[in-house]
């Protein structure tokens, strides 16, 4: 997984996103890169969860097929502005992340010292750029969607939990300094305890 979070902050679009959020937020830097090394892995464990309950990677297909238009990297500046001016927002991403995004939303906000309102519309204005780049890779991966069901669960154990804490552990900043723990209450939350 720390893989794609380098790949998603070393790209255009991913310096496009934090410039974005240091812009109309007024973050530090190093905060909106922190931000953005909580959602993705959150996105991630969402699409895991219906990959392992509702159909398989045929599943992650409908969702990066119906919501993952990678025609929003070109345009990163204008989709996230939109998403932050966006009156309702909704953190939980329909039924991708539940209850989950909201408190993770919480969590932002108070690590972060963001006002609630800003913090319920980062995982929804970050959201289409971390879609959109899984479906540009999907689009150049010559494994296709195999290649994305692997790249959700790195260690093919089936267990996003311990991909997120592999993330949190080994991760050099960041995350493990600007909120590493903000995932460890949602993840059970999301996929419950396996026993």
């Amino acid at each position: 997984m720390s893989s794609f979070i380098e790949e998603l902050l070393g790209s255009s679009a991913g310096a496009q996103a934090v410039n974005e959020l240091t812009s109309k937020l007024g973050l530090p830097k190093e905060h909106a890169e922190g931000i953005m090394q909580q959602v993705a892995p959150m996105i991630l464990a969402g699409l895991k969860k219906q990959m392992e309950t509702h159909g398989g990677p045929e599943r992650v297909d409908h969702i990066l097929n119906k919501y993952g238009d990678d025609s929003v990297l070109e345009n990163v500046p204008n989709v996230i502005s939109s998403k932050l001016n966006e009156e309702q927002a909704d953190p939980g991403l329909g039924g991708l992340l539940g209850d989950s995004g909201f408190k993770a939303a919480d969590l932002i906000s108070k690590k972060f010292g963001l006002d609630a309102g800003s913090a319920m519309k980062l995982i929804p204005a970050l959201s289409p750029i971390i879609l959109g780049m899984l479906t540009r890779k999907k689009k150049q991966d010559s494994a296709g969607l195999s290649g994305i069901a692997a790249l959700i669960d790195q260690d093919g154990d089936g267990s996003i939990l311990d991909d997120v804490a592999g993330f949190l552990m080994g991760s050099s900043g960041g995350a493990k300094n600007l909120g590493g723990n903000l995932l460890g209450g949602l993840m059970g939350s999301i996929f419950g305890r396996k026993s």
